[in-house]
This record gives structure tokens, sequence and C-alpha cells, in this order.
């Protein structure tokens, strides 16, 4: 399986981190080995001092396909999720500056905690979904999917032009504004709605 990751896919991110808008999805891969399993501690990496959290609303793809049309992409998915696209910020920025690739900032083992996933019928509207991530009890993180640039269903057909979509694969779909680092100690606790999805520490 593969992760596929959009950037840049809330306007008030985008004005956080002083990045352009952009005219087509930004997207990054994480490899499997980037999954933090739900539960499962995150261990905060020894190459990077600035590590931060970035929730996100996140679809598992249900069957494969390529070249799919924006109006049948509703097809190929029925859960979703929340997860947390860890980002070494000191090691993205010196990789930007110099026009490199982010995957050693952005793949790095564990970095992808990931809640179980729930079917998609439990939400009456995915164009309308609130979620949020707490850090030690503190609400760090707000979004609504209503403030994507690019809604799920489009971002699925936009990939699917470039990469077969494999059963299994998993899309992250963009984080709101809200991003800062982590500590060792800290709690972290995502949800969609009120239900709570994702809880773990990091070490």
């Amino acid at each position: 399986m593969k992760i596929i990751a959009v950037g840049r896919n809330y306007a008030e991110h985008i004005k956080e981190l002083n990045n352009e808008q952009p005219d087509d999805p930004v997207i990054f891969t994480k490899p499997e080995t980037a999954i933090l399993r739900p539960g499962d501690p995150f261990f905060y990496p020894d190459f990077s001092t600035d590590v931060h959290h970035e929730v996100e609303i996140i679809v598992r793809i249900g069957r494969t396909g390529k070249n799919i049309e924006q109006k049948f992409a509703h097809r190929y998915y029925d859960e979703i999720g929340v997860g947390i696209d860890f980002t070494a910020r000191d090691l993205q920025s010196k990789l930007k500056a110099k026009g490199l690739p982010w995957d050693l900032a952005k793949g790095f083992n564990g970095s992808a905690p990931m809640s179980a996933f729930v079917p998609k019928t439990d939400f009456p509207d995915l164009k309308n979904l609130n979620f949020r991530l707490d850090v030690n009890g503190e609400t760090r993180q707000v979004g609504n999917t209503s403030m994507m640039l690019f809604q799920i269903d489009y971002l699925i057909s936009f990939v699917s032009n470039y990469f077969m979509l494999l059963q299994g694969d998993i899309l992250f779909t963009g984080t709101p504004k809200g991003v800062g680092p982590v500590q060792v100690g800290d709690r972290l606790t995502a949800y969609i709605e009120d239900r709570k999805m994702l809880e773990f520490d990091v070490k």
C-alpha cells in the first residue's frame, strides 16, 4: 500500500507558513513504514528538534482504479479516519531552500499516526465535517472539510491520473491552520466531530 498526502489544501494554513496558494493539489507520498498504529507512542526522531503536528482527515481506498472521473470518485472509498502528518519542519525548511524533495522531512518512521477507520456513512456530510487536535488537553488545530481548496472526490480523481489507486491505499487530505511543535511527554488526541478517534503519547 502507499500513503498519498496533500499539502497546502487549506488557505489559512498556506498563509501561516507563507506559502503560495497552488493551482493544483500539491502531492507527496509517505512509505508504509511511516504508519503509526492506533495507541502506539510516537518516538521523537534524533535528526530533528522541530517536529510539527498536522491533523488531517484521511480516506482509505476501497477498490482499484485509475483515471477516475470525479463524479465516480465516491465509489472508491467507504471509510474515513483522522491522522497526523508529522513534519520535521527544520529539515523540511533546509530541503525546500535547496529545491530538494521533502521525503526525509515527511516520510520518516512513525510520521503518519492513523486512527481506526469508520464507515463514511457515520457522518452525514463529508463536505462539512469538523475535526480537531488537542495536545495535553488544549485544542491546537480546528478544521472543517468545507474549507478545503480541493475536496476529497476531486483529490481522488486528480491523484488517479498519476498513480493507480489500490485497495488499502491511504489519502491524507491536508491540514488546517494551527500547526505547531510537539515535545517529548505530550499527549495528542484527535477527534472527528465529537468522536475521539486517536490518542497517543510522544516519547
